[in-house]
């Protein structure tokens, strides 16, 4: 059953990578190339090695994704198929695992708990586990714009500091950024923020959050997955913890009526003044971090269009599982070595094509993920730091265990799942439905 829901798969989406590269008409001779090229031997032999015991279950950081890594690329290697300029087939990821040892915030006295007051990240965060100040310093909304900024006159360097999200709005509700109703990206992007606090140079950053409830839920299992991956070379951000109404309130105090006066005159003049709120205040961020070495696999099939050829149209998977747990072996069959299977028939098939002048007029980039049980972490360290700029990313078909089945369609196998494509793109969706 497994096998030939992959075959299926696989015909169907050759058919439409031919489709969608060269023209919207079906192309008989195209369709009956793949037809005859891609057959079940292959697919049986990579989806039964991937999931053999000699993979161990493929868990991320063992030897036994290791050796599946070097199974792919030995693959690609054998049918002639390329890596991307300068990463020879692997894109290395630094994983760490990483746990708090401690994380609380103790102002005035008083001490916030972790998980029900505020909430700190950490991938937004660095180990730092002791540090007091008698000074907080309030810069409005945090941003620093050409039309308004709260850090044109602070001297925020080496600061904690207390923001608010959004954005400063005058008494017709007009943003002061964008001067209409509706909201800047300072509202919507939150990196904006972190970079205007990096260049003034603050070390913490206490972002107030009224639904601070809702942000921890949303969070949670950012909390307790605990192994996240490390960008190169990172560059020396501020702390960031996302506090409460009430933490804010303490570390307020008696300058209440100032501050209610600063925000008002926001809103009224569009300009705001540092503010410094003396309190005693503690923060506590103990992190430790183990690492632990994996990568992302990648092959490439350029293009046969000049024009089009710097497009790319990218297929992946992940090649991780789970691994062992005591002496059970979780061998990942379906989730997802039918989908790296995929993966494999789909770049052979399309560089046998190419060697017959029946290649995609775009390039095609395979990429075998790492970490996805993780917490999808290889395709978010692959955002972070694409080999191929993401502005050349026309598509990214994501291919995740085929073989699933339902009680609907009962036994048989002539059925695929494909999540997102109405979504995301109805051009996508339409040739999906027309190659079906």
């Amino acid at each position: 059953m497994l096998l030939r829901s992959v075959l299926s798969f696989i015909c169907l989406f050759s058919w439409l990578l031919i489709e969608a590269q060269v023209t919207l008409e079906s192309d008989p001779l195209a369709a009956s190339f793949f037809a005859e090229k891609i057959q079940a031997d292959g697919l049986r032999q990579h989806i039964e090695r991937l999931a053999s015991p000699e993979f161990e279950g493929r868990e991320t950081g063992t030897p036994g994704l290791d050796k599946a890594a070097q199974y792919i690329i030995q693959d690609f290697k054998s049918h002639g198929i390329l890596s991307p300029t300068g990463i020879r087939y692997r894109q290395n990821v630094t994983f760490a695992w990483v746990k708090w040892e401690e994380a609380t915030i103790e102002v005035n006295g008083r001490e916030f708990e972790h998980m029900k007051d505020f909430l700190c990240l950490p991938r937004e965060s660095s180990n730092r586990p002791k540090l007091e100040t008698n000074d907080i310093v309030f810069l409005g909304y945090g941003i620093d714009d050409p039309n308004y900024s709260d850090y044109q006159r602070a001297n925020a360097k080496g600061k904690v500091v207390m923001i608010y999200p959004g954005e400063p709005r005058d008494a017709d509700s007009l943003s002061r950024i964008s001067g209409t109703p509706e909201a800047s990206t300072w509202s919507s992007d939150f990196e904006r923020k972190l970079e205007a606090a990096t260049q003034a140079g603050v070390q913490t950053l206490l972002v107030v959050d009224p639904n601070i409830v809702q942000r921890i839920q949303n969070n949670r299992n950012a909390i307790n997955q605990t192994l996240t991956f490390e960008l190169p070379n990172p560059k020396s951000r501020p702390n960031v913890l996302w506090i409460s109404s009430d933490i804010a309130e303490e570390i307020i105090g008696k300058k209440r009526n100032s501050f209610i006066k600063n925000r008002r005159r926001i809103t009224n003049t569009g300009r705001g003044r540092p503010l410094h709120l003396k309190c005693t205040t503690t923060i506590r961020q103990h992190l430790s971090r183990n690492a632990l070495l994996s990568q992302n696999v990648l092959a490439l099939i350029e293009g046969t269009d000049p024009k089009l050829k710097e497009e790319v149209v990218v297929i992946s998977a992940h090649y991780d599982h789970l691994g062992k747990r005591g002496p059970s072996l979780y061998p990942g069959a379906d989730d997802n070595a039918s989908g790296t299977a995929a993966v494999l028939e789909i770049m052979e098939t399309l560089q046998k094509a190419s060697k017959e002048n029946e290649g995609p007029r775009r390039s095609v980039l395979a990429i075998l993920f790492t970490g996805e049980e993780k917490g999808l972490l290889g395709s978010a360290y692959y955002a972070e730091q694409p080999v191929i700029p993401l502005e050349n990313t026309v598509v990214d078909v994501n291919i995740d265990m085929i073989g699933r089945v339902d009680e609907k369609h009962g036994s048989s196998d002539q059925y695929i799942y494909v999540i997102g494509s109405d979504r995301l793109s109805s051009t996508l969706h339409h040739i999906n439905e027309q190659t079906n």
